[in-house]
């Protein structure tokens, strides 16, 4: 392991080697002379395997150029940086000319200019100009410029100052704008790089030792020999993607969209590439891991909203569950990980293992959810369920015949506060529940009023009584079916 050096971008400094006991665990990066990056290694290694582009968020004097820039001197890549704040057109793709034939437009190249290079980063890229944002866009998701292929390219990777609407106390990164959604999802990795108070002891006094400094990165070539073995299995195993790694990319991502933490579609396919980089690295399939790689897969942060982190780690919780469990337990998981009461209707009707196993969902589903929801629930799968048409043991049906009978046999008041002025006025809540009934006819009627009749003596305020209705509908629909 290297001896003590500066970990920010602003001082250039590459160690000597040291000796490494046996009872460490490997630093791929501090043996670039680079420290206080252990607890986010997995994601970046993983991002360098897959080629995805990475995005590093933190304070100033962090190490996220530093960082970047020793893995392009130790991996030997034909390497650009440029800073997006400073940075013209015409410094990416050179002064444009005509050919002797007069018939397109070359670029005259210079060092500085993009073509040929193997890796590129855009520094200070939340300061970029707007105009300047669509062309970045390009060259992150396509590896294009100007419409142009850039063969050679293998890896994009950027660094930002936490944005203006998501800076703690203490500094203020006037000008560090958030960035468009749209950019900020096309980068696979946005690691949060730790500050001062997060370092060991020892990472202390090594980032602080000015030795070794303007030395370029070596570490003998073992992080360029790691990649090329795990870039190779990972070529390997993308066109035939692990299961279990797909159910828990399929998972979490509806697990956080309950949770009102929108993943797009095109997220979900560069978490599921992360993570089979990231088990390849491991060597298997890790709980803290996945964990990690959610994190490091949110974007949100880079347009000032970071997710609640307490919802992450539940989501990650239920979609490790789902995946990594067998049998029955694996079952009952996917059961409470869909949010649709219509989708659970069909999963019970179809997918359940057995009565023994239907019944723990069920009892388990009215003891969690919502009121509303537990009770939309008895009141759509009860009669399929005491006609034998669903794997419920007798306890679960006697559970929902129980709830189901309050809602059949509704009776009471409701009350509301009126003002001064007014008489004879309508309960606010039921104004809401009438523009759904309205529209209803028949049998659906009757259901709707009386589980919405049961919601008002319970003073239960169903938050959109549209979507609530059509889900308890089509959950009546999906019970009867079979």
């Amino acid at each position: 392991m290297p001896l003590p050096h500066l970990l920010q971008s602003l001082i250039g400094a590459k160690p000597p080697d040291r000796l490494r006991t046996g009872a460490e665990p490997p630093d791929r990066f501090a043996s670039l002379g680079v420290y206080g990056f252990a607890k986010r290694e997995l994601p970046i290694l993983a991002a360098l395997v897959t080629e995805d582009p990475l995005l590093l968020i933190g304070r100033s004097g962090t190490g996220k150029t530093y960082l970047l820039n020793s893995i392009s001197e130790a991996l030997g890549l034909e390497h650009r940086h440029y800073n997006a704040s400073l940075i013209s057109f015409d410094d990416l793709v050179g002064f444009p000319y005509p050919d002797d034939a007069k018939e397109s437009v070359r670029f005259l190249q210079t060092p500085a200019t993009i073509w040929g290079a193997e890796s590129v980063l855009v520094d200070e890229i939340s300061r970029c100009k707007p105009e300047h944002q669509n062309r970045l866009f390009s060259l992150v998701h396509e590896r294009r410029i100007q419409g142009i292929a850039l063969d050679t390219l293998r890896y994009r990777w950027a660094a930002m100052n936490p944005c203006t609407s998501d800076q703690g106390e203490g500094e203020e990164y006037l000008g560090s704008e958030p960035l468009d959604p749209a950019l900020a999802d096309r980068f696979s990795v946005i690691v949060d790089v730790g500050d001062w108070d997060e370092l060991s002891t020892a990472d202390r006094k090594r980032i602080s030792n000015p030795a070794g400094e303007g030395l370029i990165s070596n570490d003998g070539g073992a992080l360029k020999k790691a990649l090329a073995v795990w870039r190779q299995k990972f070529e390997t195993k993308l066109e035939s993607c692990a299961p279990k790694i797909l159910d828990y990319a399929c998972a979490v991502v509806t697990a956080l969209g309950d949770g009102g933490i929108r993943i797009s579609p095109r997220r979900s396919r560069l978490l599921t590439r992360t993570l089979l980089a990231a088990g390849i690295i491991d060597g298997g399939f890790k709980d803290k891991s996945f964990h990690a790689v959610l994190e490091a897969s949110l974007p949100h942060r880079t347009w000032g909203d970071p997710p609640d982190t307490d919802k992450v780690l539940a989501a990650h919780r239920l979609a490790w569950d789902a995946a990594m469990l067998s049998g029955d337990e694996q079952w009952v998981h996917r059961f409470h990980l869909e949010h649709s009461l219509a989708r659970k209707v069909r999963l019970l009707r179809d997918d359940c293992p057995g009565s023994d196993t239907g019944t723990l969902a069920v009892e388990q589903l009215l003891a969690s959810e919502p009121k509303e929801r537990a009770a939309a629930f008895a009141l759509a799968t009860y009669p399929a369920a005491i006609a034998g048409k669903l794997p419920i043991g007798a306890e679960g049906v006697n559970d929902l015949g129980r709830l189901a009978a309050k809602i059949l046999s509704v009776d009471g008041e409701i009350e509301w506060q009126e003002r001064l002025a007014l008489e004879k006025t309508v309960a606010p809540e039921y104004t809401r529940i009438a523009t759904v009934l309205k529209r209803l006819k028949g049998a659906r009627l009757e259901r709707a009023r009386q589980l919405f009749y049961w919601c008002l003596i319970e003073k239960i305020s169903v938050e959109i009584p549209k979507k609530f209705e059509s889900d308890f509908n089509a959950s009546v629909r999906a019970a009867g079916k079979r």
